[in-house]
């Protein structure tokens, strides 16, 4: 029965018509190459001309080489694949409703700038770090309430308190929603809502709900219900550089003066009523004020790009549900990053991070697969004397990227980074913190899929509460760890070599 039942899933299916027209791809270009010699000469001609427009491309590094080596591997053909398949650029489509949501909101999030003074006065790198954010939309605001919950199962019964004191409107917008325990408790509340007469809306990702339960057509369900909903970039099963590119954002916001984002998606694993590789460590935090407008403004771009019907957005602003001054202490700036531009915003945030620390930076990270910039960060620092500390996970969600992970070990503890990995269980988070001063916690991997290819959102914390909540998880998470040594950094042949081969190709992964 369980074996008929994944046969009739959406994943399956997909993946046969994938395999299907892979080898149908391969078969057509290798006649085309084989019909005459002009054509094989007209073939490895192209292949020449797009592994020179690769080298010219304004574009990291890490993300030619593998499509260089593959067209050298395959004169005839590598080419041709490339310019199917080789651009991870967003789909005109897809890039000309999100640009066209974009520029209504243009002018929207307006830095105050008595806030970045007192920031300069207090800490010239932070105020380095807020003005580059600026720079790319975010400002950075005061009078925002902020916690930290170190558990998935922790932050979960605050949401649905939340969620039952919204009056006016609630957002979601989430990578996975499994149809289970932790979504049914929170569809029951927007349910209650949507009839009381309140705004609900929900977007999620179809790539990421693909492995779960949820019918492809679950959309329609929910506007059944009363809740308003789109599936984000619906999969269709043909080769496609469109496919790529995925809403990996967790954000919920209620009546425009509370927000929650972190790394928890609305699945049971996440809050541990369901095992599935041992104890699931993830992270969340809560935003009450006026920093909860920037994600408001990112979850309504996405929303009106596919379903226009906002005119203005002041109607969602923090103040107009909630007339009492907000309070709050220290600094917050939820920030975005996009594949529609060539900035890597959320990168850039880490290295900043790593390159101002002084005496700690701390991280986790489900996924260590990190490019020479990255690395370099890493190791300078551990050789200024900074403590450098990186947890990934003990129980892997998915084996070949786990060892791709642990492909990265050897070379940064060499150089000083100390690894520890989360024996317990697999750990979800996505967290830096550094000198008990700035963190940032948020949706954001340390994989080039995360960081080149999807919608994401982040935080980042300054002389907020919230850092040393992050750095008391740190501290009680390493007891729960195993260090890495460099002699268990130790691969055999077979596993070496494809290590090897991943981190060639980790880039197109």
């Amino acid at each position: 029965m369980r074996l008929l039942k994944m046969m009739f899933s959406r994943i399956f299916i997909f993946g046969i018509c994938l395999v299907i027209q892979f080898i149908w791809y391969i078969e057509l270009f290798w006649d085309l190459a084989s019909i005459s010699a002009p054509i094989m000469v007209l073939c490895m001609l192209l292949s020449v001309l797009v592994v020179l427009m690769i080298v010219k491309k304004d574009q990291n590094p890490a993300l030619k080489i593998p499509w260089i080596i593959a067209i050298l591997a395959l004169p005839l053909l590598g080419g041709l694949l490339y310019l199917f398949l080789g651009t991870k650029r967003p789909a005109r489509h897809l890039r000309k409703k999100l640009d066209q949501a974009a520029g209504r909101s243009a002018g929207l999030l307006c830095q105050k700038p008595e806030i970045l003074e007192e920031i300069e006065k207090k800490d010239k790198g932070v105020a380095g770090q807020c003005r580059y954010l600026n720079h790319e939309g975010y400002p950075v605001y005061k009078n925002t309430e902020a916690a930290y919950y170190p558990l998935g199962d922790l932050v979960y019964p605050v949401m649905l308190e939340e969620l039952r004191k919204a009056e006016h409107f609630i957002f979601m917008e989430y990578f996975i929603i499994d149809d289970d325990e932790m979504w049914n408790g929170i569809l029951r509340i927007l349910e209650e809502k949507a009839k009381a007469g309140v705004e609900v809306r929900v977007i999620y990702d179809d790539v990421g709900c693909l492995p779960t339960s949820l019918p492809a057509d679950y959309w329609r369900q929910l506007e059944k219900k009363g809740i308003k909903s789109f599936a984000f970039n619906p999969f269709i099963p043909v080769f496609s550089v469109a496919m790529n590119n995925r809403d990996h954002r967790k954000i919920t916001v209620i009546d425009g003066h509370t927000a929650f984002s972190g790394g928890i998606n609305l699945a049971d694993e996440y809050i541990n009523t369901k095992i599935k590789y041992g104890h699931w460590k993830d992270n969340g935090f809560w935003l009450k004020g006026e920093a909860v407008w920037s994600y408001t403004v990112m979850f309504l771009n996405m929303w009106n790009a596919f379903r226009p019907e906002d005119q203005s957005y002041d109607a969602f602003r923090p103040e107009v549900w909630h007339p009492e001054p907000f309070r709050g202490n220290g600094y917050i700036q939820p920030y975005g990053d996009t594949p529609l531009d060539s900035e890597v915003t959320g990168e850039n945030v880490y290295l900043n991070i790593i390159n101002q620390a002084q005496d700690y930076v701390f991280i986790f990270t489900p996924y260590l697969i990190i490019d020479n910039e990255m690395i370099t960060a890493l190791t300078l620092a551990a050789k200024r004397q900074v403590d450098v500390r990186i947890v990934t996970p003990g129980i892997p969600d998915k084996k070949a990227v786990f060892w791709l992970t642990q492909s990265y070990y050897e070379g940064l503890i060499r150089h000083g980074v100390k690894i520890y990995e989360y024996t317990p269980g697999f750990i979800h988070g996505k967290c830096f913190v550094a000198d008990d001063r700035m963190a940032t916690v948020g949706t954001i991997n340390t994989d080039y899929r995360s960081l080149y290819l999807h919608f994401e959102c982040g935080t980042y914390f300054y002389d907020s509460p919230v850092v040393m909540q992050v750095k008391e998880d740190f501290l009680d998470t390493f007891g729960k760890c195993r260090p890495i040594r460099k002699e268990d950094c130790a691969a055999g042949l077979f596993k070496g070599f494809f290590q090897m081969v991943l981190r060639v190709f980790a880039p197109l992964m």
